[in-house]
């Protein structure tokens, strides 16, 4: 996937700091072992003349054979010294080393040429990231989210709000407890205000703590800059195939949109090929969904409806409720 230069800059300067600290935090335990056991920078020493001895004697072409045998003992000789010293003081010889976030590049995101998983990796959370704050919506939490303020009364339709939304909680709970890159969709619907964008930020809190790369948009404002890049170079390796590729989407308010035949258009491929490929979707409603059927294509309704959990939200405006207490 390609990436603006941008975010390459961003991703090569926390390599770079990363790098920076690794280094100091490693000097500063050397200059701690070598204040308590000064024997340990005198063997350092002496390991690296040998090594340079070595060297030399290749370079020099001297009868080489009995040399190196001889310099590759005393080097045996050293590091065993070294390692009993360290061990018996409470050290390894790993105290001694810089200690990189990824061990397979040294913080520097290539291996040979080839970029580190590490790296592809901090380029992908950098880009989700960055998406996550041109949004209006943050990650919340189910610590945060109280069913007091749903009814025990049955509705109109015999239903019970409060028992019906401890069930949803306690669904979205297990979900993001157990959330992998294989889990189910999920399509909320229910009328304004009765906390679909609080669970599924809730989800999207937990699962962005356990590492996994999750996008959280409002519909109306992600289509708008899809539209906007439609034309760009950044097409197909912008916006669109973050939402694509990311872990976890979240689609805020569907139907919300203005309904252009490019949005309805973006709208079912995004979703489509999502559920193709297998990638877990949020998609929170405050239509139903007879009103979602005037908006889309049959089949668009048939592909969330059918292959997603469905979780109809029921109870009055608990941020009405909130604002009367």
């Amino acid at each position: 996937m390609g990436y603006s230069r941008h975010i390459y800059e961003k991703a090569n300067s926390i390599l770079s700091l990363r790098r920076q600290n690794a280094v100091q935090q490693a000097d500063k335990k050397r200059e701690e072992i070598y204040s308590k056991l000064p024997r340990v920078r005198e063997i350092e020493r002496e390991l690296a003349q040998t090594g340079y001895r070595a060297a030399k004697a290749v370079v020099q072409g001297e009868d080489t054979r009995e040399q190196l045998l001889k310099l590759r003992d005393t080097n045996l000789r050293l590091q065993n010294e070294l390692q009993l010293l360290l061990v018996k003081n409470g050290y390894t010889t790993a105290d001694l080393e810089e200690k990189y976030r990824c061990m397979m590049c040294s913080d520097k995101g290539y291996i040979d040429g080839r970029m580190c998983d590490c790296m592809k990796l901090l380029l992908r959370d950098i880009a989700f990231r960055e998406l996550n704050e041109l949004s209006p919506l943050a990650p919340s939490s189910f610590d945060t989210f109280s069913l007091d303020h749903y009814s025990n009364d049955p509705d109109e339709n015999g239903k019970i709000p409060r028992k019906r939304m401890e069930n949803i909680l306690q669904f979205c709970k297990n979900y993001a407890d157990n959330f992998t890159v294989h889990s189910e969709s999920i399509y909320m619907e229910g009328a304004t205000g009765l906390g679909k964008t609080h669970l599924s930020l809730a989800i999207a809190g937990a699962v962005i703590d356990k590492g996994y790369g999750v996008i959280y948009c409002s519909l109306p404002d992600i289509v708008s800059k899809i539209e906007r890049e439609h034309f760009s170079n950044d097409y197909y390796t912008g916006t669109l195939a973050h939402l694509e590729s990311c872990d976890l989407l979240i689609l805020d308010d569907l139907g919300t949109e203005y309904p252009t035949p490019f949005n309805k258009s973006c709208v079912y491929n995004l979703v489509n090929k999502r559920l193709l490929m297998q990638k877990p979707t949020i998609i929170n409603t405050n239509l139903t969904k007879q009103e979602i059927k005037g908006l889309y294509s049959d089949r668009l309704i048939s592909r969330m409806l059918g292959e997603q959990v469905y979780l109809k939200f029921i109870g009055k405006d608990i941020r009405l409720k909130k604002g009367r207490e």
